[in-house]
């Protein structure tokens, strides 16, 4: 990334941190002109800090020499609101936010959000449906021809044909619905910075078709070398075969060194789509994330941004994840590879933080999509690029896949030293399986003894070997064998610590008899989900693919998909049969599937009958609240020991 324009130094951390301009003024009394050579149009408020996407693509550019104005939840319904600093000298970008506009304002019962995190005061309504489409369309009306580029999670996940699980229909790639000129894939530093000289370059948007990580549209293939072209825009549309065949290609190809460009025809145009960036070098990285970020919101907001307080005393280490779930679209965003930045780097960003107003000595966090990754999964990806067919880590981990925390535990060691720092949490998603295939206990003791705050979070998702397949998770032992030995080294360290699981209903392969099975795991083992996540199929994954399709485009072969709001409603239920007003569609589950022996009193029945409920109708006609009512509340820290108990595993009883 580096390039002739870019300062060749760190940025000294006490430096004075001005934010980007949201203004027209603001730019004239930073710059002392009115033209910025670059527009970013976003669907988020605008808050500098390294978590954000348009922080860091405003803070790179700015970096390397161009000036940038923001123009953060414009009026969807004017265009007026996206001339703020009339027409940039070279290009407006465009992103949705850090959400796919849809995720964010929907559940996944397809019901409004009652309130958006990245939106001060936390209020929904500041952006549109499908916002890449709405903020483009703003600005061609605006402007007429003038170059847009789109990118951020949106468009990187829509650059194809893609299912729309809203519309439940085969969308065009979002360059086509969207009339802009290129798109920017992954996370887009490198690409942006090469857009940025070419453009300065004087070269014209439509004639920029050789950077990696971007995509475009031509009317001919005769310019175009070295693609594979996968089946059509219209074919995929009416062909479930087809669209699997297309996605796997996809898939396949989302790698640096071994990924081919591919081609799909739309209409009377084709899609072209170069292969992924290489991704960030480790000074690269530190490079990014020691630009001078403010770290908060731009100061013109009155209202708090909810979106800011789960990163605002944390640290980002790491991209990429070779954990690779079929439900996540992370590795169709930012790839197989892990990128990790320095212990030099972090230190200092450590440090920054226990000099910022609100520190209180806690760093709530040291990780990335996976916190316990900090190297490719094998030496072979370094040079030759991920396999094709086959996951690193998934339902059954590689052969020559390397396990070593060494390095995390180093880092972890060096943070919770430093002068100011008190705690120095782990809360993003740690992989247990990996974490289990160490045969070095030091980084899991280390991690209860010094970097668990009372629980830890883990997703096994699932204890269905089926669905764990389908998920590309780890065979169901093996999350049971960790509470075992969380459990354990807790107790030998004195510690009194607990485990909260992320389990996932109506995931396709899930069937009503899956989820009794995982009904039945819970209860044994003394667990207590508070709260449960649907199957959300959002564009980019296998997951999503199988929904649409009902076909598991790695075998071809059916797959269950349940699809019905009664029958999500049933498995979402079984998860938390012991919460009282579940019980009638608890009931209706297990005798639909012939289950009617876990109905009772049972030690292994999951329901009372109804008689129970008339008796607990009754009490609560006289106290105003239903028998068991309380052991079902709101999670967090200050959870009364009742609570913690209810959640706590037992182990498996037999």
């Amino acid at each position: 990334m580096p390039s002739n324009k870019q300062a060749q130094y760190q940025y000294p951390y006490e430096v004075e941190r001005v934010p980007l301009p949201l203004s027209s003024d603001e730019f004239f009394n930073l710059h002392g002109k009115r033209t910025p050579d670059f527009v970013i149009v976003s669907g988020d408020a605008y808050i500098d800090h390294p978590s954000f996407g348009t922080a860091i693509i405003g803070r790179v550019l700015a970096a390397h020499g161009y000036t940038v104005g923001i123009i953060a939840q414009p009026d969807w319904k004017s265009a007026e609101s996206v001339k703020v600093f009339g027409e940039p000298r070279l290009a407006f970008l465009v992103n949705a936010g850090n959400m796919d506009s849809m995720v964010n304002k929907y559940t996944v019962a397809k019901m409004p959000r009652s309130s958006d995190a990245y939106t001060p005061g936390g209020r929904s309504g500041k952006r549109p449906d499908r916002a890449v489409n709405v903020y483009c369309g703003l600005i061609r009306k605006a402007y007429g021809d003038t170059p847009i580029i789109i990118g951020g999670i949106e468009a990187s996940l829509r650059r194809f044909a893609h299912y729309d699980y809203w519309q439940n229909r085969i969308l065009p790639s979002v360059l086509v619905s969207s009339r802009a000129d290129l798109l920017v894939y992954g996370m887009g530093e490198k690409q942006t910075v090469e857009l940025a000289e070419a453009l300065d370059g004087g070269l014209n948007i439509h004639d920029i078709t050789y950077i990696n990580g971007t995509a475009y549209l031509t009317e001919s293939l005769e310019r175009v070398y070295e693609y594979n072209e996968i089946e059509s825009f219209e074919v995929v549309s009416s062909d479930k075969k087809a669209y699997c065949s297309a996605f796997m290609a996809q898939q396949r190809e989302q790698d640096a060194i071994s990924g081919t460009r591919l081609v799909q025809q739309h209409g009377n145009k084709y899609l072209v789509v170069n292969p992924p960036a290489m991704p960030l070098t480790e000074s690269e990285l530190d490079f990014v994330y020691d630009l001078p970020y403010t770290r908060l919101p731009h100061p013109s907001y009155k209202e708090h941004i909810p979106a800011l307080d789960e990163v605002s005393f944390s640290l980002t280490s790491c991209r990429g994840c070779f954990g690779q779930c079929s439900f996540c679209a992370l590795t169709f965003h930012q790839g197989r590879v892990i990128q990790a930045r320095s212990h030099a780097s972090l230190i200092r960003e450590a440090n920054l933080l226990t000099k910022l107003p609100g520190f209180k000595g806690y760093i709530h966090d040291i990780g990335g999509p996976t916190a316990n990754f900090r190297f490719p999964a094998c030496k072979k990806q370094s040079t030759k690029g991920v396999c094709k067919d086959k996951s690193c880590l998934g339902y059954s981990p590689c052969k020559n896949m390397t396990v070593d925390h060494r390095d995390y535990v180093e880092l972890l060691r060096k943070l919770r030293k430093l002068d100011g720092v008190k705690k120095v949490f782990v809360r993003s998603g740690i992989r247990y399986d990996y974490l289990m295939y160490d045969k070095d206990d030091t980084f899991i003791r280390e991690l209860i003894k010094y970097h668990v705050s009372g629980q830890l979070k883990v997703a096994p998702e699932h204890i269905d070997e089926r669905v764990l397949e389908y998920m590309d998770k780890p065979a169901g032992g093996l999350y049971e064998r960790f509470v075992q030995k969380y459990m354990s080294i807790n107790k030998s360290l004195g510690l009194e610590q607990y485990i909260v699981p992320y389990f996932m209903s109506s995931h396709p392969g899930s069937d009503l008899n899956s989820a009794i099975a995982l009904a039945e795991y819970l209860k044994s083992s003394g667990q207590r989900p508070e709260q449960v996540q649907d199957f959300y199929p959002t564009p980019g994954t296998l997951s999503t693919c199988m929904f649409y399709t009902r076909l598991d485009p790695r075998t071809m072969k059916s797959v269950y998909i349940p699809r019905t709001p009664k029958e999500k409603a049933m498995q979402r239920a079984l998860m938390q049969f012991f919460i009282p007003k579940n019980r009638p569609l608890v009931r209706e589950a297990l005798r639909l599937a012939g289950r009617d022996d876990l109905i009772g009193y049972g030690k292994n029945c999951l329901v009372p009958p109804e008689s129970a409920d008339k008796q607990n109708a009754g009490k609560q006609n006289r106290t105003g609240r239903a028998q068991g009512e309380k052991t079902v509340r709101g999670s967090g820290g200050n959870a009364s020991n009742a609570r913690k108990a209810s959640r706590r595993p037992k182990g498996k009883k037999k």
